[in-house]
């Protein structure tokens, strides 16, 4: 089973200056190494008159990651690196950052520089939402009225997710429980209706992105 580990939430941005040169510190979460290529290139083309658009991104998380960055012209290793140094230092995975430049007419030095974008690459990071990657079942069940509510605080005590919920001669239900959790919801379920029940798999997705505690007593 894939490992659990906290990502961005969403996109977020941050802004400091220093010595009248502004640093715009964008983040994303990224999965794939072509969707942080494809943040960086749309960064870079919003902020087309920028000086420099710096990147950095961790795709993965632990032993299990694909890390980059380059100085986009800065002097080499004071821009990049100090971005990647701080995601690395930061217990996520599968995020992007692009720092972006605006040269504000003072040279900062290769000292000045290094701290500048890494105090950049904080500022981002104090103000992202974070969330969890979890492997998840997205499923569907079928079900009489008389056993809704029994139903609904199934779900609940197996940390599910009602997605919606369609009303005609019977109920259907969308339900989103961890890989890890569904398996007792089933055995749980059929108990309840003697075994007239089962909820059928319709997607499994690896990368959803969960809120922090939505399935807090699950080791991570």
């Amino acid at each position: 089973m894939s490992k659990r580990y906290l990502i961005p939430a969403e996109e977020a941005r941050a802004e400091i200056e220093v010595k009248r040169s502004r640093f715009v510190a964008t983040a994303v979460p990224a999965f794939t190494v072509e969707e942080a290529r494809a943040f960086i290139a749309r960064i870079k083309a919003e902020f087309s008159d920028a000086s420099h658009n710096v990147p950095a991104f961790l795709v993965g998380y632990g032993s299990s990651v694909t890390a980059h960055c380059n100085d986009d012209g800065e002097p080499a290793g004071t821009a990049g690196r100090p971005i990647l140094a701080v995601l690395q230092g930061s217990g996520l995975g599968d995020i992007a950052v692009v720092v972006t430049r605006y040269f504000g007419g003072t040279k900062l030095g290769t000292g000045g520089l290094v701290r500048a974008y890494g105090d950049a690459a904080k500022a981002v990071l104090d103000v992202l939402p974070r969330a969890e990657k979890v492997p998840t079942h997205i499923t569907m069940l079928a079900l009489p009225y008389n056993l809704l509510e029994r139903v609904r605080l199934l779900v609940g005590d197996w940390n599910g997710r009602i997605l919606d919920e369609t009303f005609a001669a019977d109920i259907t239900m969308t339900l989103q429980f961890t890989v890890p959790k569904f398996p007792g919801f089933q055995d749980a379920l059929r108990e309840l209706s003697h075994g007239s029940l089962a909820a059928e798999i319709i997607e499994t997705n690896e990368n959803s992105i969960m809120p922090l505690g939505t399935f807090d007593d699950e080791e991570i």
